[in-house]
């Protein structure tokens, strides 16, 4: 006899959807929020119960939750295509409001502010990407571009492209930033020779370098705060 109850069942102040509605978001934990999402359940867990045991797996973090694969959460009983789908779109529009909100910042000036800027971009990659960040003279952000995917090397990243899109976007600040899968943020011999090159062709074209950023999950370095810029 299956003695769970279904969240229409539950006591009015424990339903996780009247209690948003009564409370606010606030008020409801990770597991909350997303059974709202899911709806229900399976016969030997409420929906709460689920998420509870799918955010354990996946040490209580929602960036983790939203690196898995609609098959790795389609392992858990109560968890089929629509709900593993419904799960990651929400962890995606998370991601993307992540993105909106560093993307209107109302200036860059540090290296902590060029990783706010683009690890929502970076943070769940498993391949190396490239970014440039524009910025004019008050180091108000004119436009972010990806120059590269898949590895970060001199032949991958082509330094004259850079210099090129300054010009073209009439910014007078340059910032790289890329990222690291390992999530080892120490840089590469590769990262120093790149980062050379770009510092010595920004001084030729009269450009400030601000920072060239290695950014892992959580983490980064910044070569401008290590003193080797």
């Amino acid at each position: 006899m299956n003695n769970k109850l279904n969240i229409n069942q539950w006591a009015e102040e424990d339903r996780p959807r009247e209690k948003f509605m009564q409370l606010g978001a606030e008020a409801l934990s990770k597991a909350e929020l997303l059974a709202i999402l899911i709806g229900s359940g399976s016969t030997k867990e409420s929906a709460v119960d689920l998420m509870k045991h799918v955010l354990k797996d996946c040490g209580d973090n929602l960036n983790t939750l939203g690196k898995k694969s609609l098959q790795d959460l389609m392992k858990y009983n109560g968890i089929g295509e629509a709900k593993a789908v419904t799960i990651l779109a929400a962890c995606a529009l998370g991601k993307r409001r992540q993105e909106e909100d560093a993307m209107h910042r109302d200036s860059i000036h540090r290296a902590e502010d060029i990783y706010a800027c683009l690890h929502p971009k970076m943070q769940d990659l498993d391949v190396e990407q490239a970014w440039v960040l524009l910025l004019n003279q008050n180091f108000k952000l004119i436009k972010a571009e990806r120059l590269s995917s898949g590895g970060f090397t001199e032949t991958a990243v082509d330094v004259r492209q850079i210099i090129k899109l300054a010009v073209l976007n009439n910014a007078t600040v340059v910032a790289l930033a890329h990222n690291h899968p390992s999530n080892n943020p120490t840089p590469s011999a590769d990262d120093d020779r790149i980062t050379q090159r770009v510092k010595k062709a920004c001084e030729i074209m009269r450009l400030h370098f601000l920072d060239h950023v290695v950014v892992v999950d959580g983490n980064y370095y910044s070569y401008h705060d290590s003193g080797r810029l």
